[in-house]
């Protein structure tokens, strides 16, 4: 895509959202003078660089997402989108210090499946997901995958449950993170096959890929955001995915159903967020923005890639599904047993 085709399509979007303006002023009797401040607040956004809190270190999941979607922001705006990557406690870290920055719509936060694992996990959080956060939009669906060092001598999943079993306690796991999505998929996992396996927990995806590269840890069960690259390398090996159907990213990998594990589905997702107190002119502005992203071709390309689906949800939906995912993962934990290492 040109800038010059970038530029046409930001007029366009502007001249839209002038004219929805205009419609709800008149509805409102706010008249010419209320329209054009309505439109100077909205229309201003971004009239400078937006800080985007990434809640884990580089070259993980939420990471594999953000930077492509940090260069098509700053190419459709003409201001950056800066990647402010604090990692830490599953995630929390970052949160906790993206809760606490100024509402204005200049600070963002970009979570996940992990944050609504978060509150089951953590019970002293200085934050909460659903009251100090306001949510915007999905920005990423991807099915979860279990992923071994290519040395492993097993051929596929069947032979790997197999020495699995046979070797209780000896193999390990790495995670993002106690309480991320990788650590209850591992322990979903354990609970499904009959197995026990050590959880190692990381400071993020990328780190513990990075172990699980070098042969430090034994499995992981990643996002496919994150290990794709890996997979089509050769630097991990891609052994099943979750859910009842292949990843059209990955045909050759067989999904759990396939390998007898039908309830065995994981999901992680990432989202967009504002902190509480953001004006709702500017998460609208805010919410277009990233549905104008997400029907670049170049984000579509990446997307599909890494095996993900781009938002699909309205900021209504996207709300009602975090509350959902809180309320689903308290249950999981309670049934896993799960607890922070």
């Amino acid at each position: 895509m040109t800038r010059d085709n970038n530029l046409q399509r930001q007029h366009q979007h502007q001249h839209q959202q002038r004219r929805q303006l205009l419609r709800a002023a008149a509805g409102t009797g706010l008249g010419l003078l209320g329209t054009g401040s309505l439109w100077a607040q909205a229309s201003a956004w971004p009239s400078k660089p937006v800080n985007l809190v990434v809640p884990f270190p580089a070259g993980g999941g939420t990471d594999a997402f953000a930077r492509p979607l940090a260069a098509q922001f700053s190419k459709a705006t003409g201001k950056m989108l800066v990647i402010d990557n604090r990692g830490g406690a599953g995630g929390t870290v970052g949160a906790s210090f993206a809760a606490r920055a100024a509402a204005d719509g200049y600070t963002l936060f970009m979570g996940g499946v992990h944050h609504s694992i978060a509150p089951a996990m953590y019970p002293k959080l200085d934050y909460d997901i659903e009251k100090d956060f306001i949510p915007l939009a999905l920005l990423a669906r991807v099915p979860q995958v279990l992923v071994v060092n290519p040395k492993t001598p097993s051929a596929n999943f069947k032979q790997f449950l197999d020495h699995v079993k046979k070797n209780p306690a000896k193999l390990n796991y790495g995670s993002a993170g106690a309480g991320t999505s990788h650590h209850l998929a591992g322990e979903l996992f354990k609970q499904q096959t009959g197995t026990f396996i050590t959880h190692i927990p990381y400071r993020g995806a990328g780190p513990a890929l990075q172990d699980l590269i070098g042969g430090n840890v034994d499995m992981m069960f990643d996002g496919l955001g994150s290990s794709a690259a890996h997979i089509k390398g050769g630097r991990i090996k891609a052994l099943m995915v979750s859910g009842a159907k292949r990843n059209p990213a990955f045909p050759d990998v067989p999904c759990a159903a396939e390998v007898g594990l039908p309830d065995y589905t994981v999901t992680t997702w990432y989202g967009l967020w504002a902190p509480k107190g953001t004006p709702a002119d500017v998460q609208a502005r805010i919410v277009d923005e990233a549905k104008r992203l997400g029907t670049f071709d170049e984000l579509k390309t990446i997307w599909a890639a890494n095996g993900a689906d781009y938002g699909g949800m309205t900021q209504q939906q996207f709300g009602a599904f975090v509350s959902s995912e809180v309320k689903r993962w308290a249950e999981v934990v309670k049934a896993s047993g799960a607890k922070l290492d």
